[in-house]
């Protein structure tokens, strides 16, 4: 199991930045990609961007690309998530998320990983 801990979060005025941080602790060489999704109430959870781990690949949701950007750091086992251009219906709460199954090679669906963090808010004002 591969435990996860989510930083950063916290309120921004629409056209502003964020970055977000994750470290991970445990069985951190069973990692085989890392995401960031988001989700509001009522929502279901949210695809956001992934990196595998070992050779840095990062994908993105449609919906982010050129704003955000995810890079990790493996002496550090940190994935970070910088955030740019942020929207108010980007307004969620951001969870970290461990895969360690391989199960696919861009894994974007949330039931492909295993293990999760708490979450960390993200208010965006408008």
């Amino acid at each position: 199991q591969v435990q996860l801990v989510e930083s950063g979060g916290g309120l921004v005025q629409a056209g502003g930045s964020l970055r977000l941080s994750c470290a991970a602790s445990g069985r951190t060489s069973s990692v085989y990609a890392m995401g960031w999704f988001r989700q509001v109430p009522g929502k279901v959870r949210e695809f956001v961007a992934g990196i595998r781990w070992s050779e840095g690949r990062s994908f993105y949701a449609n919906s982010v690309k050129g704003r955000f950007t995810i890079t990790r750091d493996n002496a550090k086992n940190t994935v970070y998530l910088q955030m740019n251009s942020l929207k108010p219906e980007e307004t969620a709460v951001y969870y970290c998320a461990a895969e360690r199954n391989r199960t696919s090679v861009l894994p974007t669906t949330p039931t492909e990983y295993e293990d999760w963090g708490q979450g960390t808010q993200v208010t965006v004002s408008s």
